[in-house]
């Protein structure tokens, strides 16, 4: 395991400080004191990345599917190593691990076939018209194509899925792009081990020097050097609306803004007809607010339904769900810190009424399921009550009619997702507030629950300001690539210039929209 920063092929630790991964279940550290990087160490990787995006953003998609396959092949090949060290760092269950790293090797895998396949590139063609009255059409050629180095954020809720190796890094590299990813701080270990896994790729692939960097350090110090340097074209992020914020503003606030993905707070809201409250919803529900200690970032943190004579015994069964799950360990002390502060201003609302009995947690940075309930009315009077609370919460609101459930969902910010549960029949009676809360999410759920965000190309993992920073893109899915490529036309171009991917024989063989019909030829 590598214990300093990658910058390309080479290592270093030039800086004075260390991070150390810590046990949540014990509290214990672990080994490796991991060098964090410096002013200096920032620079060369960047500009390391500079030098590595001239050749990178010519090579084939072919070669990129080669190098993105050899990293899942690498990560594959460490084994029981990965496995044990992510369990260590994050608290997370020996088979939640495996499967997020599957999740991880597919992700890759599923970008490698993607830019095989080529038609990400929307390739457009339209020729030339020397005979068109009252002036000539000239010929234009559309393409995407890479914006530069780009910076990624690891998460702290997915230390594989969305952190070193994961989707933004995936896309990023499949756009052509170079990256540099600030590790977290809470799984160093685990950052390192796929790092040099990325680097092997990499040398194994003949790729060039600079296509990928890890550094370690703080977002205070090498996140935000990061995001302001002149070198870096885009970024993604995953995590605080509040460090989301943060790095946002600064990425507008440069010379030469910069795109910034941010995928920050949500609370997703959960619509809840009345045909919809019985056991078999309270059971799907309770596994879905307590699903790794409610550190997704799709959590039903909100029960938005009306008051009718189902509802008491609705919450009765919801809360005898909950509390037949054990109490899961968070992430790290910081995080179950915080869902402790932030579960204590919601409690501290007179209106808000606790509906699961607050058992002990059980254990070192242990987290309790809460539910809580408050009416629509007291609701709307205080918008505090709407803030996520990261962890295993929910609050239900309890509204009077359906005018006010609409009230409620107006009064939403913009969320990841959205969901309904109720017969089909139900959907047309609230037809009003189901449009409301369309316009809130990214994702509109019907009969299921939001967490488990499944990775395919039709996915949209991402919503309206505050859930992202930008609710065109997702970050999850093939159309993550989207985020870090930009459109160029060629116009009246000579073709033996043009990119292949633009040629009128199609070297490629990629699916074109060719003077408005989607061909090969």
């Amino acid at each position: 395991m590598i214990e300093k920063n990658i910058i390309g092929f080479s290592i270093s630790n030039k800086g004075d400080s260390y991070t150390q991964g810590f046990n949540p279940k014990t509290g214990k550290p672990l080994d490796g004191n991991f060098s964090n990087a410096n002013s200096e160490e920032v620079n060369f990787a960047v500009e390391k990345a500079k030098e590595a995006f001239e050749e990178y953003r010519n090579i084939s998609g072919k070669q990129k599917a080669f190098f993105l396959n050899a990293i899942a092949d690498e990560i594959e090949n460490l084994g029981e190593i990965l496995i044990e060290r992510c369990c260590q760092e994050s608290g997370l269950p020996n088979a939640r691990v495996i499967g997020e790293r599957g999740r991880t090797l597919g992700q890759l895998r599923m970008f490698a076939e993607l830019v095989l396949e080529g038609s990400w590139l929307e390739a457009i063609i339209e020729t030339a018209d020397l005979e068109r009255e009252p002036i000539p059409k000239p010929d234009i050629r559309r393409m995407l194509v890479p914006m530069g180095p780009v910076v990624i954020f690891a998460a702290s809720n997915f230390p594989l899925a969305f952190s070193t190796a994961g989707g933004d890094t995936a896309s990023a590299l499949a756009g052509g792009n170079p990256v540099i990813v600030k590790a977290h701080s809470a799984h160093p270990g685990t950052s390192a081990l796929v790092g040099s896994a990325i680097m092997e790729a990499a040398q194994k692939t003949n790729m060039p020097d600079g296509v990928f960097s890890l550094l370690h350090g703080s977002g205070k110090v090498v996140g935000q050097s990061l995001i302001s340097h002149s070198g870096v074209k885009a970024a993604g992020f995953t995590g605080s609306q509040k460090a989301g914020r943060i790095l946002f503003d600064l990425a507008n606030q440069r010379k030469d803004p910069i795109p910034f993905f941010a995928e920050m707070g949500s609370v997703n809201p959960v619509l809840l007809l009345p045909n919809s409250l019985n056991t078999k919803t309270a059971e799907m529900l309770s596994n879905s607010i307590t699903m790794g200690a409610g550190q997704f970032c799709t959590n039903p943190g909100l029960l938005i339904t009306l008051e009718n004579d189902l509802l008491e015994q609705f919450i009765i069964d919801l809360v005898s769900a909950l509390e037949e799950i054990d109490p899961g360990v968070m992430l790290t002390e910081k995080i179950c810190k915080s869902y402790y502060n932030d579960l204590d201003l919601s409690l501290s609302n007179q209106d808000v009424k606790v509906e699961s009995k607050l058992t002990d947690n059980n254990g070192l940075n242990n987290a309790a399921s809460v539910l809580v309930s408050v009416t629509g009315e007291s609701f709307l009077k205080e918008p505090k009550l709407a803030d996520e609370v990261f962890g295993p919460y929910s609050m239900i609101v309890k509204c009077k009619n359906e005018d006010e459930v609409n009230d409620v969902l107006s009064s939403l910010n913009g969320q990841l997702t959205g969901t309904v549960f109720g017969s089909k029949e139900e959907i047309h009676s609230f037809t009003k507030s189901i449009h409301t809360l369309e316009k809130r999410v990214g994702r509109l759920i019907f009969n299921g629950v939001p967490t488990g965000v499944e990775v395919s190309s039709s996915m949209q993992h991402g919503g309206p300001y505050p859930a992202s920073s930008d609710s065109r893109f997702t970050s999850v899915g093939t159309m993550a690539i989207k985020r870090f490529v930009r459109p160029i036309a060629f116009q009246s171009w000579p073709h033996n210039e043009l990119p292949d991917e633009l040629k009128n024989d199609n070297p490629l063989n990629i699916w074109r929209l060719m003077n408005g019909d989607w061909t090969k030829d």
